[in-house]
């Protein structure tokens, strides 16, 4: 039986230095999906994890994915794909679609390869984010084929930090067009990192590295300008995430 740290209502997270080896990076339950207590655990490189069966997970793994914008790797055909120009990537143009759409999207299994339409998005997550999206502090990046969205991801930025969350794409290579997408408009905005908080054999595919935990606290805290002093989203930042066409 494992020991877990309980967060009660109001009450701050444990260190993170505290986080289980088994299961890697469960650091406690209970809680809410508020937008103070999502942002608090962004902050300090938790995220949320459950499924509807489950309590309200808490997790920050040890080590941690993240993709340095300048590692990004961009296949052949993922090149060829955006010089065609077949198809128009925006930024914060749909965000309730394209987490409804990661929801519902059937995943494979990596084990044995069969799809399956169980998804950790629940209805709780999705309201969640929809709320932090209005504040202005989740963003989603859309690739459209005339008016049909056709790929797409979101996540929560952190100062010069993007967290990714989940992609989806119903055409070959869409979901990875926009996140070709996401890291040429971050380098323009002189942005840092993008947070993939697991690494996969997929995220490698795409020049994903990992960090210590340690190392990757330490790159978020001096990454993470994104309130000022009284408390509101700074104006660099809402200038980083402003709506607008970011086809690569």
């Amino acid at each position: 039986m494992i020991a877990l740290h309980y967060i009660e209502e109001g009450a701050p997270f444990p260190p993170v230095d505290t986080a289980l080896d088994d299961p890697n990076g469960l650091l406690a339950f209970g809680g809410d999906l508020s937008p103070a207590r999502l942002f608090s655990a962004y902050s300090q490189g938790i995220f949320p994890w459950f499924s509807d069966d489950e309590p309200l997970l808490w997790w920050s793994p040890d080590p941690r994915a993240v993709i340095e914008l300048d590692n990004f790797i961009a296949s052949k055909s993922l090149k060829k794909l955006a010089r065609k120009q077949k198809y128009t990537v925006t930024l914060n143009y749909a965000f309730d679609r394209v987490i409804e759409a990661c929801s519902s999207t059937p995943r494979k299994n990596p084990n044995t390869g069969e799809l399956n339409s169980e998804t950790w998005i629940t209805d709780d997550m999705i309201a969640a984010y929809r709320q932090l999206n209005g504040l202005g502090l989740a963003h989603s990046v859309e690739v459209w084929n005339e008016d049909t969205l056709v790929g797409g991801l979101y996540g929560v930025g952190i100062g010069k930090v993007y967290c990714g969350e989940s992609m989806f794409h119903t055409e070959s290579n869409t979901s990875k067009l926009a996140m070709l997408a996401l890291v040429e408009h971050m380098k323009s905005q002189n942005m840092a990192f993008i947070d993939c908080q697991l690494p996969t054999d997929h995220l490698s595919s795409l020049g994903a590295s990992v960090l210590s935990r340690e190392n990757f606290i330490e790159k978020l805290e001096n990454n993470n300008h994104t309130l000022t002093e009284d408390g509101r989203l700074s104006e660099d930042y809402l200038n980083r995430w402003k709506p607008r066409v970011i086809t690569p």
